[in-house]
């Protein structure tokens, strides 16, 4: 298994050992509590890595120097291995990786000016493996939308993203009140946010959600574009957003630098509109977070139907619901004293100075149960996936002691056009795609703040939606460092 140069092994491995050699230096004659007292600040430097924001630590005091004039830098490795125990292809193993960058700026704290705390700038870097043998869908013979790996698009270096951020922040009664979005855009980042569905690595349930098997709705793709979302209440929101569409938007060829869009033709070049709107209640004592949301997209790019009309472009619908509908009890907080003479005596009243105080109310668990789920429907004339939903649970801290840790289950079903199978079958194409079904199993270990390792299982029916594909089962896991 080889790994790109560019990955921040050695800062890792030189981290480690430094502590290492500082914990275990200790010159001859040395007394015992000097022994003692540099044993217990090497302790103390490991500690402070371990329970740390970053692998790579604060760069000596710059990384907080950096963030306080409005400037944070980031990056993430992760790695996943498919080990495909059962599939078309047989049984083979896959290493699967990608690399990420990210810059953002805070003009009111460049500044130093509270006014502009709504503006910033942004940046998204990303490298993904180009390998054949990152792909387990070579084995697995499944359409692309239910890859076992969501990180086969867009491989190699790519440009993500780039532009500005204008919101009003706390100007207005209600926070982030107003927010505008302008430069080059992921639509996939805009709209459709499911946080919970990015747990999973079958390509289906984390990024396509049935959008992306009819337009390239994909966490590839990136064009010129804007959004604008409005928030009158803490409770509802509308976004809109405006993109450019073209051809071959995500190949890996273009790098996400396809700022001409087509360019080799640019008169192919259409518009590209989503809008949704929806709910975040919080619901009950518990204070359960919720997101009801409905939205809808045209892609303007000439196309022709199963039947062979001429369409100008695509369109289709979503609803989202995703809700908590458990959350453990939170850890009581002990109630403060109340200020007064040292030796505490009382006062004229007889009522001590040391009486508590009023209970400030406890931070609510984040432990706990939440659901997901999404349908996406498009017209079944011109759109291969008609109809697509997803399901999902994750436990947040099930096991005592592992209050961050995340067990996760999810389902994904995709209807294939019955227009197809009908174009097919004039055709004289035996095996026609009806549906696919993809199920997965997680359990993300959170080994600290930087740190997570993440057993998985997906089991695919029906890889490319007909019965001439054996399903597939892959056994494996991710991990990622954020450094």
């Amino acid at each position: 298994m080889k790994l790109p140069t560019s990955l921040p092994w050695r800062s890792f491995f030189s981290a480690a050992v430094c502590s290492t050699l500082i914990a275990t230096s200790v010159h001859a004659g040395t007394p015992t509590t000097t022994v003692a007292e540099e044993s217990s600040s090497s302790d103390s430097l490991l500690k402070t890595w371990w329970d740390g924001k970053y692998m790579t630590g604060n760069w000596f005091g710059l990384r907080d120097t950096l963030e306080e004039n409005g400037l944070t830098l980031g990056g993430k490795y992760e790695g996943a291995y498919f080990g495909v125990v059962d599939s078309a292809g047989g049984s083979r193993g896959f290493y699967d990786q990608q690399l990420t960058f990210t810059g953002d700026l805070n003009f009111g704290k460049l500044l130093k000016t509270e006014a502009l705390e709504g503006v910033k700038a942004f940046g998204v870097v990303r490298w993904r493996d180009p390998r054949q043998a990152s792909n387990p869908n070579q084995f697995v013979d499944a359409s692309s939308m239910f890859n076992p790996s969501n990180w086969q698009s867009g491989t190699q270096w790519r440009m993500m993203s780039f532009g500005m951020e204008i919101g009003t922040a706390n100007l207005l009664p209600v926070k982030d009140m107003i927010v505008l979005r302008g430069g080059w855009l992921q639509p996939n980042r805009e709209f459709i946010d499911q946080p919970l569905s990015k747990l999973f690595s079958n390509n289906a349930i984390n990024s396509a959600k049935g959008v992306g098997g009819n337009i390239p709705f994909s966490s590839s793709f990136s064009t010129w574009g804007g959004t604008l979302k409005v928030k009158p209440v803490e409770w509802y929101y509308a976004k809109a957003g405006l993109f450019m569409s073209y051809p071959q938007a995500t190949a890996s060829g273009n790098h996400g630098l396809a700022y001409q869009g087509f360019a080799q033709d640019p008169n192919q070049n259409g518009l590209f509109f989503m809008g949704e709107t929806g709910f975040t209640p919080k619901i009950g004592s518990s204070k359960l977070p919720g997101k009801y949301a409905f939205g809808g997209y045209y892609y303007e790019q000439q196309n022709t139907s199963y039947f062979g009309q001429n369409y100008d472009g695509r369109y289709g619908f979503y609803f989202q619901a995703d809700q908590m509908v458990y959350r453990e009890p939170s850890a009581e907080a002990p109630a403060p004293l109340g200020k007064g003479p040292s030796d505490g005596k009382s006062v004229a009243d007889g009522k001590s100075f040391k009486a508590p105080v009023a209970e400030s109310k406890p931070e609510l668990s984040k432990q706990g149960l939440s659901l997901f789920n999404l349908i996406s429907f498009a017209p079944k004339y011109n759109n291969l996936y008609p109809f697509y939903f997803q399901s999902g649970a994750v436990y947040t801290g099930l096991i005592p002691s592992r209050d961050e840790d995340q067990l996760a289950f999810a389902i994904g079903y995709g209807s294939y056009s019955f227009y197809n199978i009908q174009a097919l079958q004039d055709r004289g194409v035996v095996n026609q795609p009806n549906y696919s079904i993809v199920l997965e199993w997680d359990y993300r270990i959170q080994l600290n703040k930087w740190a997570y390792f993440q057993p998985m299982a997906q089991y695919i029916i029906q890889p490319n939606g007909t019965g001439a594909v054996q399903n597939a089962t892959v056994l494996g896991f991710t991990y990622g460092l954020t450094f």
